[in-house]
């Protein structure tokens, strides 16, 4: 029979298998992590995994859900708090970089799953359609005012996604070498990319 103490440690115990699963994911790659070895560093036996998550897929999969709200609530939040135009999308360039800096591990998982055959790309690609369907709203209206030059909104945001996610994950790629980036050399790659993001569409 399940104790009060037990049935209270549930949520604490999946937050943190989710915690250990996105570092390593994010990091060292799925085909790379064992769940025996999550649960020998989270001090569980593997069968707790598996209680929660009923195969690694499973695991990845809520761990891809998970990272996909965190980006999208990070963005939402960005564009709530910019104006319009080019406003809003430096807005939302600087809130990923900030991201990646805060959690390399994220936007390295998402980067991984979203390549073409990785089994999890169509899951990702779900989670964040709503957001680039709004995304595509705003892009066209400012479009159509002429504060952005005129382009397919929809491959605009698909390049636009690759560029930052792409030199935002440059992070955790220096540091998987030995080298750890600096604010200054990240605040270096992030105008250089707002620079050239600017010259396209305004």
């Amino acid at each position: 029979m399940w104790s009060v103490a037990a049935s209270v440690d549930l949520p604490d115990t999946k937050t943190r298998v989710l915690d250990a699963a996105l570092e390593s994911f994010g990091t060292a790659g799925y085909d790379a992590t064992s769940l025996d070895d999550l649960a020998g560093d989270l001090d569980l036996r593997k069968q707790t995994i598996l209680y929660h998550y009923g195969s690694k897929r499973d695991l990845l999969h809520a761990v891809v859900d998970r990272s996909a709200d965190e980006l999208v609530g990070t963005l939402e939040a960005a564009v709530l708090t910019s104006g319009t135009g080019w406003e809003r999308i430096e807005s939302v360039v600087r809130s990923v970089f900030r991201l990646a800096l805060r959690r390399p591990e994220l936007l390295g998982l998402l980067r991984e799953v979203s390549r073409p055959g990785s089994g999890t790309a169509e899951r990702l690609a779900a989670r964040l359609e709503p957001l680039v369907e709004r995304s595509v709203v705003f892009l066209d209206a400012e479009m159509d005012a002429g504060r952005l030059r005129r382009t397919d909104a929809r491959l605009l945001l698909l390049s636009a996604y690759s560029t930052v996610v792409g030199t935002a994950t440059e992070v955790e790629v220096l540091r998987a070498v030995g080298i750890e980036p600096t604010l200054r050399s990240m605040a270096l790659r992030r105008r250089e990319l707002l620079r050239f993001l600017e010259s396209a569409l305004t």
